[in-house]
């Protein structure tokens, strides 16, 4: 089902907003928050004059089409954050012309007199951000951070004084509260990535500040690596949802003349993966393709032999399974017939069901109390 468009008033103006991806079922969602009309209205009724504007962490194009005229920038680790700024930009019929879509290993150009930045809920992830625009700030440009009460801690505001000067806090509004910050530190350096074993192996697993579960190896995939595929044949694998890439390499040391392509809408993900499988089977890398991607969105049909899935089962602050129907389906259109999916998740999460509608089989692997692996084959039509 395509997600309909939501009128949204936002300070004195008035948009189409769709949230992303746009085929989900849950079509209540909105594409924008309590925390992106609260920045808004502050920097209207505060700094309207202020142009040469650097948005980070848009999540789905509110902020970038309401400063669409005036913002120079959009930063964001989130492929899908891209792709959504991109469209709803263009349903408003407003320029993309001036906007540069950013990674997080990127620096904007040209001047920056204003950053307006949604606040992570990984606070790895906004250090990164923050170090990273101690690099190009000059004195007394302004921060102002905006997120959810809940998500602002002490350990945000120190953040802010650390990378950026003085912070103060606002009152809460709707549940959503501003940071504000002006930059008066000299430039640093952003932290270097966290590094640990692999238990049982000699892998050292390299991850980015945005990566899930990136201090430790995630019970869920722990369990996973006891269920993974393992043929010397020439197969075609996708780590879908890859992570840091720990299961594709995994994969790739039992199935040694397999190409795997690791795809996730990270890409600080991405970038992890890529530096893991580099670091630990270096001579390898010619097998391997790295791609931030929505699910599997332009891959051929009947390409794959196998797909490796741990699904997300959130989205931003909600939680959805609409991110795992997709992955299930584009698994099944790229799959050739006989191929096979193989999955994790939560015991709770009923993925049995949603396999057997959209593959007619399913078959489960293995459980423990928490997690369940299932497998379904795309089948002859």
């Amino acid at each position: 089902m395509i997600q309909e468009s939501i009128q949204a008033i936002l300070g004195n103006k008035s948009f189409l907003l769709a949230r992303f991806p746009l085929e989900q079922k849950t079509r209540s969602l909105q594409a924008w928050d309590s925390a992106d009309e609260y920045l808004i209205n502050y920097v209207e009724e505060h700094h309207s004059d202020l142009k040469n504007i650097v948005i980070i962490n848009d999540s789905f194009g509110a902020l970038s089409c309401y400063f669409n005229d005036k913002a120079n920038a959009l930063i964001s680790d989130s492929y899908i954050a891209h792709e959504a700024a991109r469209y709803n930009i263009e349903q408003n019929k407003l320029s993309a012309n001036n906007l540069d879509l950013l990674t997080c290993f990127d620096l904007p150009s040209g001047e920056v007199d204003l950053v307006l930045i949604k606040i992570p809920k990984n606070n790895g992830l906004l250090t990164h951000q923050l170090a990273k625009l101690s690099q190009i700030l000059k004195p007394g440009t302004l921060v102002i951070g905006a997120g959810k009460t809940k998500d602002i801690h002490n350990s945000t505001s120190k953040t802010f004084e650390k990378y950026i000067g003085e912070t103060k806090t606002s009152l809460a509004v709707k549940k959503s509260r501003l940071v504000f910050a002006s930059f008066e530190k000299q430039a640093q350096q952003t932290p270097d990535p966290i590094k640990w074993e692999l238990k049982n192996t000699d892998f050292i697993i390299n991850n980015h500040a945005n990566v899930f579960s990136r201090d430790s190896l995630d019970i869920g995939a722990r369990f996973f690596m006891n269920f993974l595929p393992q043929t010397k044949k020439i197969k075609n694998i996708v780590d879908l949802g890859c992570g840091n890439g720990v299961i594709g390499l995994t994969t790739l040391t039992k199935c040694p003349n397999s190409n795997i392509t690791f795809v996730d809408e990270s890409d600080m993900a991405i970038n992890s993966a890529g530096l893991n499988i580099q670091q630990n089977l270096g001579d390898k890398l010619d097998q391997c393709t790295f791609m931030q991607n929505d699910c599997m969105t332009g891959f051929e049909s009947e390409s794959q032999d196998i797909v490796l899935c741990n699904p997300p089962f959130h989205q931003q602050q909600a939680v959805t399974d609409h991110i795992a129907w997709q992955m299930f389906i584009d698994a099944r259109r790229v799959l050739r017939t006989g191929g096979e999916l193989r999955i994790i998740g939560n015991r709770h999460l009923d993925y049995h069901g949603k396999l057997e509608r959209i593959f007619g089989n399913c078959k489960l692997l293995g459980s423990n109390s928490r997690f369940v692996v299932l497998s379904s084959t795309k089948e002859d039509k």
